[in-house]
């Protein structure tokens, strides 16, 4: 009884490796819920690709995350993790040591200083989207608002920290031209044999720009392109667990809602705790034979109910019905490889 994710494993496999030969320098992203995979399965992937240099390309022996927290799901002595967001002192434990820390004002480094770590540190710079890093003096080509470069990087030479890299992550808004010529403003200004970690680039425009700075050692950091990539090779399910006659007028759910045709109610193991509800415009995510199943009330902890009328086709108990849900807000309970 459970939430499945199965996976195509040849197809999808073929798709990750062509990914990493494609993108050289590229930085598995493992963060959140491990892209509907799982965080601890995603990382013994990245692993296994550490101990076959040759079948991963260029790719360098990094992985991200997204905070200090998940951390603790990455196997002891593999790739190093990279942390995309700033972290507060008290959550930064010796635990946190072999880690990268990111830093996007002289604040953040005052962070690392109070929690007596002294990791190597991400310096972000800042973008159109304004999230955090580090500002462009007034006077450079689209210079931002906050504290600027020098400062942070003084705040961290003072505290005996080493700069790992520099982070530019643009917006997801606009084309994949866009954020290379926003990064490229920036990498202008950054010192020979700098390492660049960017984001939201397509092959041609990430080539480019290492091509235009070729004093720059550059990284490339993929989380949805690399794990999901064509969704064909990728299906979701849930289980069907009871089937229950149900009258016209009768009331049924949590909520008691009531029902408005003979029919069957459906629990499937899909709930509100694995993430799942209704899509935009409130229609369900549920589709069985290629027909969608109505939900009687929005989805509750690890089932939801639907209702289907009497002419319709109705699952049995023990099959598995469609889900329609975003892998990256959605917790799988097994995947499933064939």
């Amino acid at each position: 009884m459970a939430v499945t994710l199965t996976v195509d494993r040849a197809r999808w496999r073929a798709h990750v490796d062509a990914t990493v030969q494609a993108f050289p320098g590229l930085v598995p992203v493992i963060k959140g819920n491990g892209y509907g995979f799982g965080r601890p399965y995603l990382a013994e992937l990245v692993e296994a690709w550490a101990a076959r240099p040759s079948a991963a390309g260029d790719a360098v022996p990094e992985l991200a995350v997204g905070t200090v927290h998940e951390l603790a799901d990455l196997p002891a002595g593999g790739p190093r993790p990279l942390v995309l967001t700033p972290a507060l002192a008290r959550e930064l434990t010796p635990g946190a040591g072999p880690a990268v820390l990111t830093v996007g004002q002289p604040r953040h480094v005052a962070e690392i200083v109070a929690s007596r770590l002294r990791p190597p540190v991400m310096v972000k710079l800042a973008t159109g989207m304004q999230r955090f890093g580090a500002a462009r003096p007034p006077g450079s080509p689209r210079p931002d608002d906050g504290e600027p470069l020098a400062e942070l990087l003084g705040a961290v030479r003072q505290a005996g920290l080493s700069v790992h890299g520099y982070a530019i992550h643009p917006p997801l808004a606009g084309s994949s031209a866009d954020h290379a010529d926003e990064i490229a403003t920036w990498a202008g200004e950054l010192p020979a044999g700098s390492v660049v970690y960017v984001s939201h680039l397509d092959g041609t425009a990430y080539r480019e720009l290492a091509t235009r700075f070729p004093d720059l050692r550059w990284r490339i950091r993929l989380g949805t392109a690399l794990w999901h990539g064509d969704k064909s090779f990728l299906h979701l399910e849930a289980d069907v667990i009871e089937v229950r006659p149900v009258r016209a007028g009768s009331r049924a759910g949590y909520r008691l809602r009531e029902v408005t045709a003979d029919g069957r109610l459906v629990i499937v193991t899909a709930g509100a705790a694995h993430g799942v509800q209704a899509l935009p415009g409130d229609v369900s995510p549920f589709h069985f034979e290629r027909r969608r199943l109505d939900m009687l009330e929005p989805p509750h902890m690890h089932v939801s109910m639907l209702f289907v009328p009497d002419e319709a086709p109705c699952p049995s108990i023990g099959d598995r019905v469609d889900l329609q849900r975003p892998l990256i807000t959605t917790l799988v309970d097994r995947i499933v490889e064939r």
